[in-house]
């Protein structure tokens, strides 16, 4: 079956985009990424004979693929015309979904990514942004907690090793 998908992947993105990745799955399916396009169609194997579950998606900001937008099931005795046709199709969904999803959240007052309502700058000073903002630039990593609480047990533990062993040594034991 991977190899049907992976025939149909490469004929697919060859009529769909002039540049393009076809790479395998892990779960034994074919991605197509658009990069120039920041979309990304999956072909999986379904139950059925001749069958393929056709996603696709988004790619965000890093290169990282957004949860699939659209899903359908196609059969792939279909020519690459009709495909295509289903991919264009889906295509445009994703690219429609995508778009109105930030026009919704300004429309509504609301900044995207936050519930709160935008605040107006004041005269003469400049915005910065959110938390959130700050933390999400590329190049700057996030800041987290480092040591849990299970670290801070195994050092107390290597500490009571420690003092053990030099309690044997200096301490109270017979002198040899």
């Amino acid at each position: 079956m991977y190899t049907q998908l992976r025939e149909t992947a490469d004929e697919l993105a060859g009529v769909l985009w002039r540049e393009h990745t076809v790479y395998r799955e892990r779960g034994g399916g074919v991605v197509i990424r658009g990069e120039h396009v920041r979309r990304w169609i999956s072909l999986g194997p379904t139950g059925g004979k001749d069958q393929a579950l056709l996603r696709a998606g988004r790619l965000l900001d890093g290169g990282t693929t957004a949860p699939a937008r659209t899903e359908v099931v196609v059969d792939l005795k279909a020519g690459t015309a009709e495909l295509a046709a289903v991919c264009r199709r889906m295509l445009a969904e994703v690219a429609a979904v995508a778009e109105t999803a930030p026009a919704q959240a300004t429309r509504a007052g609301r900044t995207a990514g936050s519930g709160k309502p935008a605040k107006q700058a004041k005269p003469g000073r400049q915005r910065r942004p959110g938390r959130a903002a700050r933390a999400a630039r590329p190049g700057r990593p996030r800041r987290e907690r480092h040591t849990s609480l299970g670290s801070f047990v195994v050092l107390l533990c290597v500490a009571g090793v420690l003092g053990a062993w030099l309690y044997s040594l200096f301490g109270g034991g017979p002198g040899y």
